[in-house]
């Protein structure tokens, strides 16, 4: 199953770029920067990479987000992070860049994106993966800082910015607070996706929809709890984004195996596997996909559509979505 799920070309949609950075480079940058974490050494650092509840993650993620001060930083990060990708033949992604702390911390985020982008094209080079970028805002930092993030998505389009979102804790900042800031990045041609259903009700899920317009849903988790709204995700095929690692690693599910993936999948769903931050989570996307067939009992046909169904959750345009679907006929023999 390791070697079959290896073979398959894969599209990862909801990973942090942040969230990608090891331990090991962690510590490697702490000591770049002679920060604290550095004083406190390599026990300190490997604590930081055992979340069990949403707060100790975000934790995690803000520390790590301290020691990426530079674009040389952001180069590192992201050449790895895609070294990594491509290793487990994942062919396209759409990576979300923390561009809402970047501009809290007083960043040049045009600099940062520069560093981004030279990562990125060495990798393009060297291992072939295409990538596009989601520029994601913080709900704690309220709607004047997420419209910030929307103005530099916007002029940042023609360097492969494809998306605006939202993260952070949904139970600290509602939707409602956002929906000037979506409207506007709708206008300037931005796609939408939002961090819904992690940490609060299916309530959450439905006001992503209805007053921010969310062309597709981080995590949807809590979804299960409305069959209304299963029904009518499946029905208008909205794609969710299914991390099955950091829902239990957050502590949004006590154990992996109330998921609700078998479900949702059965009930005809549009969506993907992705390992969120897999670096803080311990995981990677191949081993998502094994989750599915170990825990789900998911087939090699099933895991197949979920590759599949990866592209068609991207957004890309319909010629590029079939150029990669059929990357699938080529290798129909071995699958």
């Amino acid at each position: 199953m390791d070697d079959f799920i290896a073979k398959l070309p894969k599209a990862e949609l909801h990973v942090h770029l942040e969230g990608t950075v090891a331990p090991e480079m962690l510590w490697q940058l702490a000591r770049r920067h002679g920060t604290p974490l550095a004083n406190e050494g390599r026990e300190a650092v490997e604590a930081l990479y055992t979340t069990g509840d949403f707060g100790s993650f975000l934790q995690a993620f803000r520390t790590v987000c301290q020691h990426l001060r530079s674009p040389e930083d952001y180069e590192l990060v992201t050449y790895h992070a895609l070294r990594r990708l491509a290793s487990q033949n994942v062919i396209y992604a759409e990576i979300m860049i923390s561009a809402g702390v970047m501009l809290w911390k007083g960043e040049d985020l045009e600099s940062n994106f520069d560093g981004i982008e030279a990562g990125y094209h060495r990798a393009r080079e060297k291992f072939g993966i295409r990538v596009r970028w989601i520029f994601d805002a913080t709900r704690q930092f309220g709607p004047d800082a997420a419209m910030a993030v929307v103005r530099k998505a916007a002029a940042l389009q023609d360097r492969g910015v494809v998306a605006f979102g939202i993260g952070g804790d949904e139970n600290l900042a509602g939707p409602g607070l956002f929906r000037e800031v979506f409207a506007c990045a709708r206008s300037e041609g931005l796609r939408l996706t939002v961090h819904a259903g992690e940490a609060a009700g299916p309530e959450s899920v439905w006001k992503a929809l209805d007053e921010l317009g969310a062309e597709r849903i981080g995590h949807g988790l809590t979804a299960t709890h409305d069959p209304h709204l299963v029904d009518y995700l499946a029905s208008r095929q909205v794609p969710v984004d299914i991390c099955l690692t950091s829902n239990v690693r957050t502590g949004c599910l006590s154990n992996l195996a109330q998921h609700p993936l078998r479900d949702y999948f059965d009930r005809g769903l549009l969506l993907s596997l992705n390992s969120d931050d897999p670096a803080l989570f311990g995981t990677d996307l191949n081993r998502e996909y094994l989750l599915a067939q170990s825990m789900f009992g998911f087939s090699k046909n099933e895991l197949t559509r979920l590759a599949q169904s990866s592209f068609q959750a991207a957004f890309l345009t319909p010629a590029e979505r079939d150029t990669y679907l059929a990357a699938f006929s080529v290798i129909a023999g071995d699958l």
